[in-house]
């Protein structure tokens, strides 16, 4: 087992009788679906259905809900979820001073604090929240080596606020966009784009020969013509927003790198499914 302590993490505090009916509305995955001590991972979306941030939702206690995301994302989430509270039976609050979040991965941990699996992939391995950090036997750079190998991605350094589409991202298969509990904030967009086939482009794990690319250098085919663009990397490996249409063209150039993508067996993309 390889655990480490995420500093770039922070937690966010849903608590009262009508917490699961406010955060049913506004978020992309089934709240009420979450067993005790467990999770959900789901996206926070303009009223037009475009990212603006992602989180674990763990069901802490019988009246509690802990929303592990960036730390960076915790006020403006805070925020934006305080406009819809209204009459709601529910309290919110940045508890990131209360909590320590920790990736592990391998064998589980048997460790203090709230550990629940990552919803997202089985390999994912899992999460834990302590009030303290606990012993660790990796860092994080170790756990982005690990989710980048896997293709997992990582919030704001694989998607554009207010503009990235949940599917491009892999929500779909990686478990967080449930299709049937209802109506959400920015769940008729992402509906659509599901049922009208109209995900162009997808974030794709590429493997990096030469100087990692800085995000947002563009990607482009043997002929020249710009095909993505980069996000996140680390260590010849990284993450890659690339045209679907495009990708039996590969490999690719950024910048000075050439990029191989790496399509793994949890991701579906149409050209392989009509194969």
């Amino acid at each position: 087992m390889s655990i480490a302590f995420l500093p770039d993490r922070g937690v966010l505090e849903v608590a009262g009788p009508d917490r699961v009916a406010f955060l049913q509305g506004l978020v992309s995955n089934d709240v009420a679906a979450i067993p005790p001590g467990g999770a959900a991972w789901a996206a926070l979306l303009t009223p037009q259905g475009k990212w603006l941030a992602d989180f674990f939702v763990v069901a802490a206690t019988e009246d509690t809900f802990l929303l592990d995301a960036e730390a960076a994302a915790v006020p403006g989430v805070l925020q934006r979820l305080s406009r819809f509270r209204l009459r709601s039976r529910v309290t919110l609050r940045d508890a990131s001073a209360d909590w320590r979040v920790h990736a592990a991965w391998g064998t589980a941990p048997a460790a203090e604090g709230i550990v629940f699996a990552d919803p997202r992939l089985p390999e994912a391995g899992w999460r834990v929240l302590a009030p303290a950090p606990l012993a660790t036997d990796a860092a994080a750079e170790d756990y982005d080596r690990h989710r980048l190998a896997l293709g997992l991605p990582d919030g704001a350094r694989d998607l554009e606020a207010e503009k990235s589409v949940l599917l491009e991202a892999g929500f779909d298969e990686l478990n967080g966009v449930s299709w049937s509990k209802g109506c959400y904030m920015g769940q008729e967009l992402t509906a659509r784009t599901r049922y009208r086939g109209l995900v162009k482009r997808r974030l794709v794990p590429v493997a990096v020969e030469g100087k990692l690319p800085d995000r947002g250098t563009p990607v482009t085919d043997a002929a020249g013509a710009e095909v993505g663009e980069m996000r996140s990397g680390r260590d010849g490996q990284g993450l890659a927003l690339l045209r679907i249409d495009a990708l039996d063209r590969a490999p690719f150039a950024a910048g000075g790198a050439l990029l191989s993508p790496r399509i793994p067996a949890w991701m579906r993309l149409p050209a392989r499914e009509r194969a």
